[in-house]
């Protein structure tokens, strides 16, 4: 019979072995990205948190990728997802009735420098107190942060986004839910790109979105286009498979409208608390639909407001965007050569209760000769 000594000595042996075998398992696997640090406004202050890198090759798969559906997209993965979701439940909770007199919260959601910077500067000089600006800018763009004082600091924490994407969807939730964190006079939020110009003063804005005969701000509208019976809504309403968007919306509650919006704070609320029917757009499109079909970012938006609440939305957007000559799904791009003070006083006219307030889509070349008519004319009302 072995002795106790003996039987302790080969227990620790096989331990130790077992334990040499085990370790490449048991160890935390090795980083597959680098991690950078971005700014972010949270809860009314600029932090600096630590984000992730997406790698190159993660970037083009979505949720239930090519490899496990035959979807494609960038998507929004789960990680992501939970991410969101906290930020989301943040702002639920705090997105009160707007507080102080109000503000307009500027959303810009880009993917290429904010060119126009300095144009959206001058708009904004001598308003200070009556607006907000936050910035959703794609982290695989290589940007130039805009060298003047009301964007420095004003970046969101943001995730890759790709055109007719579900990804688009969830970086402007993103931008509404910052907007409702930071500042609860924010009153009402304007989605806009880096290719959007203003076509009036932000006091001529304000008084348009707040009327002096308005005494309730919180009944205020949204200005989001909400569009029925467009010919293309039968092939968008199954980019995703002929049953996919069922039960929660019925072909006879899908809309179409611009992704550009202004919506009051109500409405931002709503959106960023909303799950059951981004669930469903969250879905990337079919490979064969994504060419002509795929534009969630135009469908989410209308479609949850019109069924929550379509005596609350006027049906109109606010920005002015010409689809004379569109190519690729892209309204054509006004150059250097096509601005004017006529161009602005044309692109103002509408036959909605507003003027439209902004334009787009203007080429970096504008800029100058945006900048030159930016105080006789686009800013004298």
């Amino acid at each position: 019979m072995m002795s106790s000594p003996m039987v302790l000595s080969l227990l620790l042996f096989a331990s130790l072995t077992a334990l040499l075998l085990l370790a490449p398992r048991l160890s935390a696997p090795p980083p597959t990205a680098a991690a950078k640090t971005t700014p972010t406004v949270v809860g009314g202050a600029v932090k600096r948190v630590v984000e992730e890198e997406v790698p190159p090759a993660a970037a083009g798969v979505g949720v239930g990728g090519a490899a496990s559906g035959g979807v494609w997209g960038v998507g929004v993965r789960e990680g992501e997802e939970a991410d969101d979701l906290a930020l989301f439940r943040r702002a639920t909770l705090d997105a009160g009735a707007a507080a102080g007199p109000p503000k307009v919260a500027f959303l810009f959601l880009t993917n290429s420098d904010l060119t126009f910077a300095p144009l959206w500067e001058r708009f904004f000089a001598g308003h200070e107190g009556l607006f907000t600006v936050y910035v959703h800018a794609d982290p695989a763009a290589r940007l130039r942060l805009p060298p003047t004082p009301s964007f420095r600091g004003r970046f969101v924490s943001a995730r890759p986004t790709r055109r007719g994407d579900p990804s688009l969807i969830a970086a402007a939730r993103r931008l509404l839910a910052a907007a409702l964190l930071d500042d609860p006079a924010n009153a009402y939020f304007a989605l806009l790109s880096q290719h959007c110009v203003p076509l009036h003063s932000l006091p001529r804005l304000r008084a348009a979105l707040f009327p002096a005969a308005a005494a309730h701000h919180h009944r205020l509208p949204s200005y989001i286009e909400v569009l029925t019976g467009e010919p293309q809504m039968p092939s968008r309403y199954v980019a995703r498979g002929d049953d996919a968007m069922l039960p929660e919306v019925p072909y006879g509650a899908f809309r179409i409208g611009s992704q550009f919006f202004t919506l009051a704070r109500r409405h931002a609320a709503l959106v960023v608390r909303e799950r059951r029917l981004w669930r469903k757009f969250a879905v990337p499109c079919l490979p064969e639909m994504r060419q002509d079909s795929c534009y969630p970012e135009e469908h989410y938006f209308p479609t949850l407001l019109d069924m929550a609440d379509p005596a609350g939305v006027a049906r109109y957007t606010l920005t002015r965007v010409n689809w004379t000559g569109s190519v690729a799904g892209h309204p054509h791009t006004y150059t250097a050569e096509e601005v004017s003070p006529r161009l602005i006083a044309e692109l103002r006219a509408s036959n909605n209760s507003h003027p439209y307030m902004f334009a787009r889509k203007f080429s970096p070349d504008c800029l100058a000769p945006l900048m030159a008519i930016a105080d006789s004319v686009i800013f004298k009302d």
